[in-house]
């Protein structure tokens, strides 16, 4: 699932496309691209919308948690139809997700909903959400994802007070540490952030490379123009998904043999190199 694209809950125009866009999700969002004065609408329209479209694939944005606004999203949206789970923004805590948790139980309670069936994925915007990111993700078992908040001039870089740059130094330990702490608790899809220039597809492109080299399974969108990009730098190509079905076909026969290693390509090949790439091909069918 590498592509999630932004639509603003207040736009039935963009809303409306969602039918003939081929991203993998759509975050219907409440927060940035909505004004004050269009939330309550924005809510309405998210919940319209949510219901059509197709299954799994459409998550919600809430404003920050302490935001007068938050309560009010998940009061109108928690239980609609076609909601997959929620993004929320700018968690650095434990307490943060422990109190978000039992918001969520509270309303599931109330509205008889299945416990724990709102999925949450948490965005690190902060130092401490990166340096802490192991404790904040393991704080309930809703979180699903955490997203990497690293976008050009975004909350992340001005708290860390570094310049920018895709594969320079200022943010790449921020990057790789956040990944790490993830990826040790259990997050199998960790996600990247957006990439801010819209009309740099050459360096959308590079940046994604990067990051999928680094490990994270995805990124946040905020164009459609970067969805096919953002599908082709995550995913695995034709020939490399040959490769893995013939690694583990040549192991499978190889341990019919009594043997616990073989090649392939010139490559030895044994159970930790089969694990890989069963790893890599269940990857292609992961959703969050």
């Amino acid at each position: 699932m590498p592509s999630f694209l932004y639509i603003p809950g207040n736009r039935r125009k963009m809303l409306d496309k969602t039918a003939s866009l081929p991203a993998d999700a759509f975050i219907l969002d409440l927060e940035d691209s909505v004004p004050a004065s269009e939330k309550a609408a924005a809510r309405v329209l998210v919940c319209e919308y949510a219901s059509k479209i197709s299954k799994g694939r459409a998550w919600v944005r809430t404003n920050a948690p302490d935001s007068p606004e938050f309560d009010d999203d998940l009061s109108a949206t928690v239980g609609s139809p076609g909601i997959a789970g929620y993004f929320i923004p700018k968690v650095d805590s434990v307490e943060q997700v422990r109190a978000i948790d039992e918001t969520f139980g509270k309303l599931e309670r109330e509205r008889k909903l299945e416990p724990q069936s709102a999925k949450l994925i948490l965005t690190a915007e902060s130092a401490r959400a990166v340096l802490f990111c192991h404790a904040i993700v393991t704080a309930s078992p809703r979180v699903v994802s955490i997203v990497f908040g690293g976008a050009r001039d975004a909350d992340l870089m001005n708290d860390l007070g570094c310049s920018w740059s895709s594969d320079g130094p200022e943010l790449m330990h921020a990057r790789q540490h956040m990944l790490l702490q993830a990826r040790a608790a259990g997050i199998k899809m960790p996600l990247d952030g957006a990439y801010a220039d819209v009309r740099d597809d050459e360096g959308f492109v590079s940046d994604s490379m990067l990051s999928r080299r680094l490990g994270y399974r995805g990124r946040m969108l905020i164009h459609p123009n970067q969805i096919d990009l953002a599908r082709r730098a995550y995913g695995r190509n034709a020939e490399e998904i040959d490769y893995y079905e013939r690694v583990l076909t040549a192991f499978e026969e190889a341990k019919g043999r009594g043997e616990a290693a073989t090649t392939v390509d010139g490559r030895m090949i044994d159970e930790a190199m089969a694990s890989a790439a069963r790893r890599a091909l269940q990857q292609e069918q992961d959703i969050i």
